[in-house]
């Protein structure tokens, strides 16, 4: 990898500023292979370097990617005058390392969102011809049927003007109260929601389970966050 100043490597982690890096290297407690660094000024390879702060081994990370169970009242955005953000479930460090959600859940929708700062394959997983899929369980006032599954698969026009993609529709129970699995291969504004309206089965609530072969972790608690696994970013880039 590119050789970086040693302020900038020591800043990536979201721990610290180049400031306070800078006041660290002054005081002696960053080492670089064993050494005692002598300048912020000095360039290193992060992936090669043995970094250490104050005795422990720096951590670094080329690209974060983030899985959170995102709560409801919360709005998929870095900062937003509205409410709060995303962002505010995560602790400082990871505030500082400019992460951005990888699409937007609406406010009231709970389930798996991802933030990273890996712009590229970000704007990649998004992109409209690339249509990777995105899986829901919602709950409906009203019955769901065979027809509606039918309506989706063959791509809706709503009264509106949006025009859907075909779309699966998986009905779990029907009665006065449904719920299904809807899987979508785009993600237009509050389009599950206008879609099954139409179809006069207003949804009562909404929750994403998955993206592309990335499940929701079922041990993640709502509102908590956790790291991807090299694994589980590998199958994200095999996506596009």
């Amino acid at each position: 990898m590119e050789q970086q100043r040693l302020d900038k490597i020591i800043a990536s982690t979201g721990k610290w500023s180049r400031r306070e890096a800078k006041e660290l290297v002054r005081r002696g407690l960053v080492t670089v292979n064993g050494a005692a660094a002598l300048s912020v000024e000095e360039k290193f390879d992060p992936e090669e370097a043995a970094i250490h702060v104050n005795g422990e081994p720096l951590l670094f990370r080329r690209y974060t990617w983030v899985m959170l169970n995102k709560p409801a009242g919360f709005l998929s955005a870095t900062e937003d005058g509205r409410g709060k953000t995303v962002l505010e479930l995560l602790p400082r460090d990871l505030q500082r390392q400019e992460l951005f959600p990888v699409g937007r859940l609406d406010k009231d929708t709970e389930g798996l969102l991802l933030l990273t700062n890996e712009g590229g394959l970000a704007h990649a997983l998004l992109s409209p011809k690339r249509h990777v899929d995105k899986v829901y369980y919602v709950r409906t006032s009203g019955r769901l049927t065979e027809e509606d599954c039918r309506a989706f698969a063959a791509g809706m026009s709503l009264a509106d003007g949006l025009q859907c993609l075909p779309a699966g529709l998986e009905i779990l129970t029907a009665g006065e109260e449904s719920e299904a699995r809807v899987t979508l291969r785009e993600g237009k504004f509050h389009q599950i929601k206008r879609m099954l309206a139409a179809r006069g089965k207003p949804v009562a609530y909404l929750e994403r389970v998955q993206m592309g072969d990335l499940p929701l972790d079922p041990e993640l608690p709502r509102g908590a966050f956790r790291f991807l696994t090299e694994e589980e970013i590998a199958k994200l880039r095999a996506l596009v």
